[in-house]
């Protein structure tokens, strides 16, 4: 656990290192769409469960650094959001800067227990985020918009709207899988 709170050498390799964790060296996206929603169906409850879990402590971590944020963790920020902007055509990449934004967002409170929670959670939803990238072809513009609605409140120092805008970005993510997780369940069923 505490080599876990250690900062990381390079930003990405945490993602990495929880996408291993997940029984998978590869980012999820080059599983194909069959293979993603295989992984998916084998325990959607748990990953609804992490959903909510996401939904209840992201916003809080992200109200919690526009009080903290300091000049140089905005910039860390600021840098993943525009390799979010580069990457916006290829799933994979932007959603493992997706994950290294949220986690310099969470690092900027300084409270290493609250980002090794949220690094856990966000590598065990990286495989639904990927999935939603592969299945939607809108997720992209939205995930950018609703990171830039983030960034924005963050550099104004306002917790409040930081709190709002990271709130709305969970809940469209969750929203989009519980509704996907129950199509493809009820189509799972039969007639």
């Amino acid at each position: 656990m505490a080599q876990a709170s250690r900062p990381s050498p390079h930003p990405l390799l945490p993602v990495g290192r929880l996408i291993k964790e997940q029984g998978s060296a590869t980012v999820p996206g080059r599983l194909g769409l069959g293979g993603a929603v295989e992984l998916l169906q084998g325990d959607s409850g748990a990953l609804l469960d992490l959903m909510e879990v996401r939904r209840l402590l992201e916003p809080a971590a992200a109200a919690l650094a526009a009080t903290r944020m300091s000049d140089t963790a905005l910039a860390e920020v600021k840098k993943h959001l525009d390799a979010m902007r580069e990457a916006h055509e290829d799933v994979e990449l932007l959603n493992v800067h997706d994950a290294a934004f949220h986690r310099a967002v969470v690092s900027a409170t300084a409270n290493e227990t609250l980002l090794t929670i949220l690094d856990g959670i966000s590598g065990r939803t990286l495989r639904a985020r990927v999935w939603r990238g592969l299945v939607d072809s809108r997720a992209a513009g939205r995930t950018l918009a609703e990171h830039e609605a983030i960034y924005e409140a963050l550099a104004i120092g306002d917790a409040s709207l930081s709190h709002a805008a990271a709130l709305m970005h969970v809940n469209s993510t969750e929203r989009w899988l519980r509704e996907h997780l129950k199509f493809t369940n009820n189509e799972s069923d039969g007639p």
